[in-house]
C-alpha cells in the first residue's frame, strides 16, 4: 500500500507539515497468518450474533452500552453508567458529561439501524451521526454536521508539536468521497474492510472533534453491514484495555503496514467476541437470581416484565414503566416497589439541575456494576 505524502501547510501564519493519506486500497495483499486471523474474527462475530439471537435479546443492548461507554472512556471521558442511562431518557436531568456519553450510545444505535437497512453509506448520514454525537459537545455550531474547515492535530499543544497532523481541510472532502465509495463497493472481507475504513477515517480526521468515537462507530457499522450481524461485539472495550497497541497500530497503518494493523484489529474483534460470554454469563446469572427473588410473583405481573427492561436501560422510573408496558401509574409504582423490596432495584439520588421536583429513578445496582467493570 502507498504510504501517502507529507505536505506543507500553514497554521496561524506558520509553516507546518501535514499528512495526506493515500487513497483507500481496492485490494489488500495479506500474509496467510493475517488472513487466518480475519477468518477467526469473522467466525467469532457469528458466534456472538447467534448467542444473542437465540438466548436473551435484551442483552444486545448491554453490548451496545459497553461499546458506547468504552469508546468515550478511550477519549478520557468517564461518567457513571447509571447517570448515562438517565441521560438517555432525560439529558437535562444529569451533568453534561453523562449526556455526552449518552450521545455516543445514541449514535451507535443509529449506525446499527442503518447497517441493517439496504441504504448506502453517505456523507449526509455521517454528518447526521456526527451532529448527534456532538449534541452536548463544545464545538461551535458551524463546525457540527459538516467536515472541518480548519487544520486540526492529535497530541501536543499545536500542530507544530503534534504527534500527528491530518490533511489540510481542502483535502478532506475528496478523501472522504473515496473512503465512502470504497466502503460501499469493496469486496474485502468484513474484518479487513472494517480495519481499513477505520484507519483511513482516523488518518483523515474529517471533523472538528469526536473523530475517534465516530471512527469506532464506523468500524461497528462495517462489521454489522458486511458480516450480517445485528450487534457486533464491543471492540472499543478491547481498545480501551490496550490504547497503546491501538495508537501504534494506526501509526503503522499510516506508514504502510497494512498487515500489522489488520492483524491487530482482527485479534481485537476476536477477543471482544470471546469476552462477550463473560458479560452475557454475568447478566444471565443475575437474571436467574432475580427470578428466584420473584418466585411468588405472578408470571404476568408488571414487576416480572420490568426485568426485561433493565438490561436495556439499567435505570427506570415509574413514568417509563407505565409508558413501556401501558399500565397505570399506580401499577407502575407498585411494580417498582416490589423490585425494591426484593433488592433488585435501589433508589438513585440525583442532584437537581433545574427548578422543580426531580424525577425519581431506580437502578439495578448489581447490573450497573457488571457493565461498569466490563466496559473499563
Amino acid at each position: 500500500m502507498e504510504r501517502g505524502a507529507t505536505v506543507a501547510t500553514t497554521w496561524q501564519g506558520r509553516r507546518v507539515e501535514a499528512f495526506i493519506p493515500a487513497p483507500m486500497p481496492r485490494s489488500v495483499d495479506l500474509p496467510e497468518r493475517v488472513v487466518r486471523a480475519t477468518e477467526r474474527a469473522a467466525a467469532a462475530l457469528q458466534r456472538t450474533d447467534d448467542r444473542l439471537t437465540h438466548r436473551y435479546e435484551p442483552l444486545a443492548r448491554l453490548l451496545l452500552r459497553a461499546e458506547g461507554v468504552a469508546s468515550s472512556y478511550i477519549e478520557g471521558v468517564r461518567a457513571p453508567a447509571e447517570l448515562v442511562a438517565v441521560a438517555e431518557a432525560d439529558a437535562g436531568a444529569v451533568d453534561a458529561t453523562s449526556a455526552w456519553v449518552a450521545d455516543n450510545l445514541a449514535v451507535v444505535d443509529a449506525s446499527l439501524v442503518h447497517a441493517r437497512s439496504s441504504a448506502a453509506l453517505t456523507s449526509d448520514e455521517l454528518h447526521r451521526w456526527y451532529a448527534r454525537l456532538m449534541a452536548h459537545g463544545a464545538l461551535p455550531d458551524e463546525l457540527v454536521g459538516q467536515y472541518r474547515r480548519v487544520q486540526n492535530w492529535i497530541g501536543g499543544p499545536s500542530p507544530r508539536r503534534a504527534a500527528y497532523v491530518p490533511p489540510p481541510p481542502d483535502h478532506v472532502a475528496r478523501l472522504m468521497r473515496d473512503l465512502i465509495r470504497v466502503t460501499n463497493s469493496s469486496k474485502l472481507d468484513p474484518v479487513t474492510l472494517g480495519a481499513v475504513v477505520h484507519a483511513q477515517f482516523e488518518a483523515i480526521h474529517p471533523y472538528g472533534d469526536g473523530n475517534g468515537r465516530l471512527g469506532r462507530v464506523l468500524l461497528g457499522w462495517v462489521l454489522a453491514r458486511r458480516a450480517g450481524v445485528a450487534v457486533p461485539p464491543p471492540v472499543s472495550v478491547v481498545i480501551a484495555r490496550d490504547p497503546g497497541g491501538y495508537l501504534s497500530g494506526l501509526t503503522r497503518w499510516r506508514q504502510g503496514d497494512v498487515a500489522g494493523w489488520v492483524g491487530w484489529v482482527a485479534d481485537a474483534v476476536s477477543r471482544s467476541a470471546d469476552q462477550v460470554g463473560e458479560l452475557v454469563g454475568q447478566a444471565e446469572e443475575l437474571r436467574s437470581r432475580w427470578e428466584v427473588l420473584l418466585v411468588d410473583v405472578r408470571a404476568d405481573a408488571t414487576a416480572r416484565r420490568v426485568l426485561d427492561l433493565l438490561p436495556r436501560h439499567l435505570v427506570v422510573s415509574a413514568p417509563m414503566v407505565a409508558e413501556v408496558f401501558q399500565v397505570s401509574a399506580p401499577t407502575a409504582r407498585a411494580a417498582i416497589e416490589t423490585l425494591v423490596a426484593r433488592g433488585i432495584l435501589s433508589p438513585l439520588d440525583l442532584r437537581p439541575l433545574r427548578p422543580g421536583r426531580p424525577a425519581q429513578w431506580w437502578m439495578a445496582a448489581e447490573l450497573v456494576s457488571v457493565v461498569s467493570r466490563w466496559s473499563r
